[in-house]
């Protein structure tokens, strides 16, 4: 799938000047999946490289492709981009940007990745300070402690957590190892349920009502994200709240997520790529850019399913959260 944000012509051999004298730029973008944040990660790179681009006069032209997890079409996507010669890639989550950066090495190609839980952990950049390497990006690191906190504000007995994660994926390692000792250090029983499929998480989430867990904990995790839809009601009807690191878990009837505003995350990563393409900055001595992960989103319709009270869970969450917000569940967000 290409999409062109603008209707001006196809970038020139004469140093990205088009015929009409400004400047044009190809970026190509992977995503690694279809789920409602990542599709809202790319949705506010696309609007705000447009607006940007209108502004300063500029034209980038945008080749947008999405792997579905596949690491063989990510490849081939990649390889597309380097043979249409593109002057920047876009990576939205850690194994796109993993696979862009080992298909870029020695080449002039930068790369700005984005919603990548732990840069230096992914061995992307050396430090989020100074990556050191032609790459760097936005980062959606997830404040693990926080999450958990929100668990024992509504239910001060909880006794035994379920962590619900892909064991394949890098993102979940570093939140579940701080989660492990966060709940050590509370005395708290957990246990862990992985899956690599829709299906196999499916098949956790049975083991999960099975074993009366009285919360689950799943980190920045798009396998779990991806299946959401088909176990939410199972939890629910189960008495079981689902607490997730992005706001998409939320929307795919989680009853609650707590994270970054992955709107933002978008335009923030746009604007790092008008600083590497337009204002020349350096991605090897450009900062990650972090955010304050401080928005619980609370499923309405699953807090209610679950028999709680929203008003007196907006309340006891208030103290710990720069903002609670309500939705209910759908499949995609509003751009």
């Amino acid at each position: 799938l290409a999409l062109s944000l603008f209707a001006c012509g196809k970038k020139s051999d004469d140093n990205s000047t088009g015929s009409s004298g400004a400047a044009s730029y190809q970026v190509g973008i992977c995503s690694y999946a279809d789920d409602a944040s990542l599709n809202q990660i790319v949705d506010n790179i696309e609007s705000r490289l447009k607006a940007i681009g209108q502004e300063k006069g500029v034209t980038f032209e945008i080749s947008y492709d999405n792997c579905n997890t596949d690491s063989a079409v990510l490849n081939q996507i990649i390889a597309n981009f380097m043979a249409d010669k593109v002057d920047l890639m876009i990576g939205v989550a850690t194994p796109v940007a993993v696979a862009m950066q080992a298909a870029t090495e020695g080449t002039d190609i930068p790369v700005v990745f984005a919603a990548v839980s732990d840069p230096v952990g992914a061995g992307l950049v050396e430090s989020l300070e100074a990556p050191g390497a032609n790459i760097t990006g936005t980062s959606d690191y997830l404040d693990t402690d926080a999450i958990l906190d929100l668990i024992f504000a509504a239910n001060p007995d909880a006794k035994s957590i379920a962590l619900l994660y892909d064991l394949g994926q890098d993102s979940p390692a570093a939140p579940i190892k701080n989660a492990k000792a966060y709940l050590d250090k509370r005395g708290v029983s957990y246990k862990e349920y992985n899956g690599t499929t829709t299906d196999e998480i499916s098949l956790a989430v049975s083991s999960i009502v099975a074993d009366k867990a009285d919360a689950v904990f799943t980190p920045t995790d798009n396998t779990v994200m991806t299946a959401e839809l088909a176990i939410y009601e199972a939890l629910a009807k189960a008495g079981i709240p689902h607490y997730c690191g992005a706001d998409s878990f939320a929307l795919n009837g989680a009853f609650c997520s707590y994270g970054v505003d992955y709107a933002n995350l978008g335009k923030m990563t746009a604007d790092m790529v008008v600083d590497v393409l337009v204002n020349g900055k350096d991605p090897a001595t450009t900062p990650v850019q972090t955010f304050d992960n401080g928005i619980a989103t609370v499923n309405t319709e699953t807090c209610k399913a679950l028999g709680m009270d929203f008003n007196k869970i907006k309340e006891e969450f208030t103290p710990l959260c720069t903002q609670v917000v309500e939705t209910t569940t759908s499949e995609s967000f509003e751009k």
